[in-house]
């Protein structure tokens, strides 16, 4: 049924339980898997230092996610999966809208996410990408929940 699984991946132990799952179904499917890594930097403008900071900046978030993305590669290969790995940039942009993007490019017939399952003023004040992806894309969405009740952490 799915042949495409795309997983978005940031290193935090949500997305973890996200590749998890991506992976139980891959085997399962014989499916390919991506993860996607998306660099997402808020850049502030300010002062004659501006650029270089935010050249700085921007080439330590892009080797975060390639470090994010090899490990997670790495979890998926112990498990008897290969899984190819893309990163992508998005300045000031939405994490929400690439992973759609990528989704219907690829194109993936699955896109598996870890949500931590925010509600009322914490998802307003923190937003949701989960919530963007489910809500515009026309790919089949797993939401793969954090364990921990929310609101309790």
């Amino acid at each position: 049924m799915y042949k495409k699984i795309l997983v978005p991946v940031d290193g935090s132990d949500t997305s973890l339980l996200g590749l998890w799952e991506a992976i139980r179904l891959a085997k399962d499917q014989k499916a390919e898997v991506r993860l996607l890594h998306v660099v997402h930097d808020f850049l502030v403008a300010g002062g004659h230092g501006a650029a270089v900071y935010t050249s700085q900046l921007r080439k330590d978030l892009r080797d975060r996610g390639e470090a994010v993305l090899k490990d997670a590669a790495g979890v998926a290969r112990h498990q008897g999966v290969e899984a190819e790995t893309k990163i992508a940039e998005t300045p000031g942009g939405g994490v929400g809208t690439v992973i759609v993007e990528e989704a219907q490019n690829w194109p993936a017939d699955l896109i598996v996410l870890g949500t931590h399952g925010r509600r009322g003023i914490r998802r307003l004040v923190m937003g949701s990408d989960a919530e963007y992806v489910v809500r515009t894309t026309p790919v089949p969405v797993l939401l793969v929940r954090d364990a921990k009740v929310p609101g309790k952490d």
